[in-house]
C-alpha cells in the first residue's frame, strides 16, 4: 500500500509546498525554482556562483541560467571579484528573501495545525532523524 510510505507523503507535501510557495513568491515576481538561490545568497553574501552551485548540488548550466535570470530581474548583483563573481541580494532580493524565509513557517503552521505542540516536536525530531546522512542543500 503506497499510501503508507514516506515517499507518498513526501510527494504530497512537496506538491502542496511548491504550490503555496509559488503563490506567495508571485507577489515579488519570483518562482519556486529560484527560491533556494535567494535563500543561499542571503545566508552567504558575497559567495561565488561556483560555491552556490556546489552547495545546492546543481548542474552548472542550470545554475548559471538561474543566476543570470535573478540578476536580470533585479534580485541580485554579480560583482566581479578576481576571476569569479561575488553574489549579493539587491533590495528586491531582500524582499524576496523575507517572503521565501517566512513561507516555510507559514506553510508549516497551516499543515500542522491539527497537531499538538508535542506532536509537532515529535514529528520534526523523527523527520530530522530520518534525514540524517542526506546532503544538506541549503
Amino acid at each position: 500500500m503506497y499510501h503508507k510510505t514516506l515517499s507518498y507523503y513526501s510527494t504530497i507535501f512537496y506538491r502542496s509546498f511548491a504550490a503555496f510557495t509559488g503563490e506567495q513568491l508571485q507577489a515579488v515576481g519570483l518562482n519556486f525554482g529560484l527560491l533556494f538561490f535567494v535563500i543561499y545568497v542571503d545566508k552567504h553574501p558575497g559567495c561565488s556562483p561556483a560555491e552556490l552551485t556546489k552547495a545546492l548540488h546543481l548542474d552548472w548550466g542550470y545554475s548559471q541560467r538561474s543566476l543570470n535570470k535573478l540578476a536580470e530581474d533585479g534580485f541580485l548583483t554579480k560583482t566581479k571579484s578576481g576571476r569569479s563573481y561575488a553574489l549579493t541580494l539587491t533590495e528586491k532580493g531582500e524582499q524576496a528573501f523575507a517572503i521565501s524565509h517566512q513561507v516555510f513557517f507559514t506553510w508549516d503552521d497551516a499543515r500542522l495545525a491539527n497537531l499538538t505542540p508535542t506532536e509537532k516536536d515529535q514529528l520534526l525530531v523523527l523527520l530530522q532523524k530520518a534525514a540524517e546522512g542526506m546532503p544538506d542543500h541549503v
